[in-house]
């Protein structure tokens, strides 16, 4: 069971009170609404008229409220069980651009649909992918979204057109001055005001952003002038198909899937402090969810979904992450679609604001994806995937002129640095496993100074299998212990012989000796014991290789000893 770490005031499976889980909502709503600028660049990029861009915003809305819910559930096989909201990905821009001057509007409906069916395939054999989806990889692919983000953000936070663009003191000013109020308040407040650092920072940034300027009269007005209540128009819904999109739709999808893989793996390590390994079961059901949004969001007219790790980092933020939160996101969501003056308020927020309230997020995704690659012992094939991937994957948007001649069906691979880091790190590190020894042998001789020896053996081999440090550390320690306690031990031969084998469940050291049996009792020697009882030195060190274990089993044939111990991992 998940134990709550103490950096949160309400866990997955609280209840905050409704007053509490409305406001939070409500920030979680705002890093939304950011998806539905991919949908009108898109819409634009194609020529759609005002009325089908608003259908299609509104629909978006529908489905992400939707499937925000669907991977809240806890029970059945559907749905991760954390709060996690799911909006429009912008890992599909290209492929749904691509799409559409092929086929219009049904063929982008039509090919999500696809995505989505193939992430939902993946989804039921997820706890049979461990190898390819291990720390390094969705670790990397945690910090790429967010480093993805980063141009995004940054243009938002200076609010320019480009890089060559002056900027605005003002702007700045406000952008400045809106980040301030979130990190002071999430840093320096007490109490459940770290609740809501977020909409108190975009709160002054809209206050700052009338009073200065940035906010104008006509964005003011167009809220004030639109619709209390309206239903969206669906006639424009269509669907069709397309083989020669499937390519560019597998390398989008395979993107998007290990980026909910590494956002679902940030839930599980946010929510418990004793976190050691992704549980692929949970995230199966997680992408089972995901997979199922971007089949709903084909049929509902919309495009393809995917978890935001924007919102884990904002739960992370503000010390909440209780799923009950996305019930009330979803439904609030939902209901935005039928109101139009509501909606506005979000889509009139400044440049600036949005761009302070992304830095601040940011900085979460960036350091618990560095943290989950750190979780494994770092070797030089890990470097080599987690540097590699990051390097070109980075290069797409620092020179993308560099691959704007490839095929038209890698286009959609490589218009995304995400989507390279993704792939990369993948075969990278399925290249990298090869000549992995999964058992070693190391010989030690009883008498002697082994403690060197023995932790060079373990720290090489636990880098090489990528085990997780305080496994190796037990490791080394209950090693150790043995050799000291052999010192005080009958032996008929000092050559002792320790096998050391190694899966991504298991860690087992085998110990072959000559010799005495070791006592391995489950409670530790008295004071008075190892003042009188020669033998208590070893019953000592048994009593410490025990704690150290997970389990120790001991076998004698004749003079021959074995001791096994079992680490899990």
């Amino acid at each position: 069971m998940a134990k709550k770490p103490a950096n949160l005031l309400y866990g997955v499976d609280e209840k905050p009170p409704v007053r509490i889980s409305i406001l939070l909502a409500v920030q979680h709503i705002f890093f939304l609404t950011t998806g539905l600028i991919v949908v009108t660049i898109v819409m634009r990029e194609l020529g759609c008229a005002p009325d089908i861009i608003r259908n299609v915003v509104s629909m978006t809305m529908i489905a992400g409220g939707l499937a925000t819910m669907l991977q809240a559930l806890k029970k059945g096989p559907v749905g991760s069980g954390y709060l996690c909201t799911e909006g429009t990905d912008p890992s599909f821009l290209s492929v749904s651009i691509l799409a559409g001057t092929t086929g219009g509007l049904p063929l982008i409906f039509g090919m999500t649909i696809v995505s989505g069916v193939i992430e939902c395939l993946l989804a039921r054999i997820m706890s049979r992918l461990r190898v390819i989806f291990p720390p390094e990889v969705t670790g990397v692919v945690l910090t790429m979204v967010g480093l993805n983000i980063v141009p995004i953000m940054m243009l938002d936070f200076f609010s320019v057109k480009n890089q060559n663009s002056p900027i605005d003191p003002t702007h700045l000013t406000v952008a400045i001055f809106t980040l301030a109020v979130m990190v002071g308040t999430n840093v320096w407040s007490k109490g459940r005001l770290r609740l809501y650092s977020v909409i108190i920072g975009i709160a002054a940034g809209y206050v700052a952003a009338v009073f200065m300027g940035v906010l104008s009269h006509e964005d003011l007005m167009r809220m004030a002038e639109a619709p209390l209540f309206s239903l969206p128009d669906i006639s424009y819904i269509r669907y069709s198909f397309d083989a020669a999109m499937l390519i560019p739709i597998i390398v989008v999808t395979l993107a998007s899937t290990l980026k909910s893989v590494a956002t679902l793996t940030m839930c599980q390590k946010i929510n418990d402090t004793e976190w050691t390994r992704p549980d692929l079961v949970n995230i199966g059901k997680g992408t089972l969810a995901d997979g199922l949004a971007s089949v709903i969001g084909g049929l509902t007219g919309a495009m393809g979904k995917s978890l935001y790790a924007s919102s884990v980092g904002l739960c992370v933020a503000t010390g909440a992450t209780s799923r009950i939160i996305a019930f009330y996101t979803g439904g609030i969501y939902i209901a935005l679609a039928f109101l139009p003056k509501l909606a506005s308020f979000f889509s009139i927020m400044p440049r600036p604001v949005m761009g302070a309230a992304l830095v601040f997020m940011v900085s979460f995704m960036v350091i618990s994806g560095v943290q989950i690659m750190t979780s494994r012992m770092i070797d030089i094939r890990r470097t080599f995937v987690i540097a590699v991937s990051l390097m070109f994957g980075i290069s797409v948007d620092i020179f993308p002129q560099l691959y704007q001649h490839v095929h038209p069906y890698l286009k959609p691979l490589f218009c995304s640095s995400l989507a390279v880091t993704t792939v990369l790190a993948i075969v990278l590190n399925l290249i990298m496993r090869i000549g992995i020894a999964r058992q070693e042998a190391l010989e030690l001789t009883s008498g002697t100074d082994v403690s060197r020896k023995i932790f060079q053996f373990m720290e090489n081999q636990g880098a090489a299998w990528g085990a997780r440090k305080e496994v190796i550390y037990n490791a080394m320690s209950a090693m150790n212990e043995f050799m000291e306690a052999t010192a005080h031990v009958d032996l008929s031969d000092p050559a002792i012989i320790m096998n050391a084998k190694f899966d991504e469940y298991n860690l087992d050291i085998r110990i072959s000796y000559r010799g005495a049996p070791l006592e391995f009792p489950a409670e530790r020697p008295d004071k008075n014991e190892l003042r009188t009882d020669p033998n208590a030195v070893t019953r000592l060190a048994g009593y410490l290789i025990r704690q150290y274990a997970d389990q120790v089993t001991m076998t004698q044939e004749g003079k021959q000893c074995i001791v096994d111990l079992h680490f899990n991992h």
